[in-house]
């Protein structure tokens, strides 16, 4: 247990003792940064209050430092992940599932952070049977090269498919990991989550003995470049999450760039939403882009995306990059595939440009902690959170109130096709 008269330092020192996992120890055995589980994250932000902590799309490193210096200025405790899109086997960007850990430990261990850090394996899509066989051999590879935290996003399946596939993945998670799931599609042809499917996939889970961390829900958001007004609905988001409180499961907010300030404030206020990524925004500033307030990037008359002067990468570079899209015939939402061919041309800049790049990020990331997603503070309560349990390992937050008997495949299956389905929304969004 804690004691309470341990002054921040000490806390620090014991925390660093007890409370990396035994893949992040293995891995950094002389490491001083506190990668932690998902769970270590999500109760700091429980223990706070109306508070959610950003997970910081990693999509190039730029964002690693930028989002770790920002961090520690707030006492914020972070998440820093990537897609299967962005960083699996058929990665668009450099920083993938099997470096990232080492690149956020490194950069922790560079700048002296000390809040706590989550390394999330994001979206790790299973679209159909295959991809579930795939995913049973892959993701203690991905555990083994220091992810602590990982969203089995089986929501492109049928309610049915999406429980069974969850409960069979769930099997190859330490049982110290974060853990999300997904309900409803994101941009999908499914419409917006509902209470009763997310309510079904929930209790699925809970008679299986599985207890989620997050649930991520279609309400309303668009990732990537913003093409709708609509934006995530607040009242459906608190509305589900009043309906899953029995279980203890917190709801991790996806597609928040280009929602507003208010909206997001709206969403902390009102919902137990505990974990918000952010993506298209933290690259669009790392590179110099202009972005409003939220972090919507601004396009001229042509398209073409408007520059911030004196940020970002180089006149010169960017130029290139601009050009290197139109070749390929890339619209705006392509342009995330640059990550990848320029990583390496963004690094190999001068000094001044690498910096203005990092800063932008930082400035981004710790306006959101601080003004937004009131993650101050939550630092330091996720360090008490490894020292009241003991340990690395802070246990699920439920425990199991369904009866396995009423919730075999079989009976899941016809229960399923019993679920009220919204109609599919209307729009085109870039991811």
């Amino acid at each position: 247990m804690s004691d309470g008269s341990l002054s921040a330092t000490q806390k620090f020192e014991q925390a660093l003792r007890i409370g990396r996992p035994p893949n992040v120890v293995k891995l950094f055995p002389n490491s001083r940064a506190l990668l932690v589980s998902g769970k270590v994250v999500d109760r700091a932000m429980l223990a706070k209050g109306n508070a959610m902590c950003i997970a910081a799309n990693a999509r190039n490193r730029f964002i690693i430092h930028g989002a770790l210096r920002a961090a520690e200025r707030a006492d914020a405790a972070l998440i820093i992940e990537i897609a299967k899109s962005e960083g699996g086997a058929d990665a668009y960007c450099a920083v993938d599932y099997w470096n990232m850990a080492t690149y956020i430990d490194a950069v922790a261990n560079q700048l002296g952070v000390t809040v706590p850090i989550a390394v999330h394996a994001d979206h790790y899509a299973q679209k159909n049977p295959t991809d579930v066989a795939r995913s049973m051999a892959e993701i203690p590879t991905m555990f083994d090269a220091g992810i602590t935290s990982i969203a089995i996003d089986a929501s492109h399946m049928p309610d049915a498919d999406n429980l069974a596939a969850t409960v069979a993945l769930n099997a190859m998670v330490p049982a110290w990991a974060g853990l999300e799931t997904e309900v409803g599609e994101i941009k999908g042809d499914q419409g917006l989550s509902t209470a009763e499917e997310a309510l079904f996939l929930i209790q699925g889970l809970n008679a299986h003995n599985v207890f989620p961390d997050w649930i991520a829900l279609n309400n309303g958001t668009s990732h990537g470049i913003q093409a709708s007004a609509a934006g995530i609905q607040v009242e459906l988001t608190a509305e589900i999450h009043r309906v899953l409180e029995p279980y203890g499961v917190s709801g991790a907010q996806h597609g928040t760039s280009g929602n507003s300030f208010e909206r997001l404030r709206s969403i902390v206020r009102q919902t137990r939403t505990t974990k918000a990524n952010v993506a298209t925004a933290l690259q669009m500033v790392s590179w110099g882009v202009k972005v409003n307030e939220y972090g919507n990037a601004f396009q001229d008359d042509s398209g073409a995306f408007v520059r911030e002067q004196q940020s970002g990468a180089s006149d010169a570079l960017w130029t290139k990059m601009v050009a290197y899209a139109a070749e390929r015939g890339w619209s705006a939402g392509d342009y995330k595939k640059l990550n990848l061919p320029f990583e390496g041309k963004l690094w190999a800049q001068p000094r001044e440009f690498r910096e203005r790049m990092v800063t932008a990020v930082e400035e981004f990331v710790y306006r959101l902690l601080t003004e937004v997603f009131n993650a101050t503070g939550t630092g330091s309560l996720g360090v008490d959170a490894i020292l009241a349990a003991g340990s690395y390992d802070l246990g699920p937050k439920a425990q199991r109130i369904e009866d396995p008997a009423e919730w075999s495949f079989e009976k899941a299956a016809a229960r399923a096709a019993t679920l009220f389905k919204e109609d599919a929304p209307e729009g085109n969004f870039d991811d």
